[in-house]
């Protein structure tokens, strides 16, 4: 009962979670100021599909770095905020200036995959720390990139 935090789960558990999921959170925020970018930058064919679509995604990223941040933070621990701290840990690179749409669309389904693979760890880890919240919000994001890429 000692090692259980104010959630009710093991505070080991949640630590290694809380530093996974501040991995995520690194490479969201990455990914999301690379489709920022690719928004700002885009030019030539499907100048207008793609700029929409770019914004819709940036959109939705800033949303689940929040939700990254707050979950972070429901564990116990504090989400970092730092770039540096980000580029130290993130998968997903710094775009340079990128304004072909394939090429953005191709560092794009990169970037996802990225980002699943590293929910489908957490998955792992909240499921064996008995954590439904943090299993529910990476189910949902799973889904959904899913159906997205």
């Amino acid at each position: 009962m000692n090692n259980l935090s104010t959630i009710g789960l093991d505070r080991d558990k949640s630590e290694e979670l809380g530093e996974k999921l501040n991995v995520l959170l690194a490479n969201y925020s990455v990914f999301y100021q690379n489709t920022r970018g690719y928004h700002w930058n885009i030019k030539g064919d499907n100048f207008f599909e793609l700029h929409l679509k770019f914004e819709e995604l940036y959109n939705d990223l800033l949303l689940k770095i929040d939700e990254v941040a707050e979950r972070i933070l429901t564990l116990g621990y504090t989400p970092n905020h730092r770039y540096t701290d980000y580029l130290e840990v993130s998968e997903i690179e710094e775009s340079g200036h990128v304004s072909d749409g394939k090429k953005a669309v191709h560092e794009i389904l990169a970037a996802f995959k990225s980002v699943i693979g590293i929910q489908r760890e957490i998955l792992d880890l909240s499921d064996d720390a008995g954590d439904e919240g943090t299993n529910a919000l990476m189910s949902d994001y799973i889904q959904e990139q899913e159906k997205m890429v």
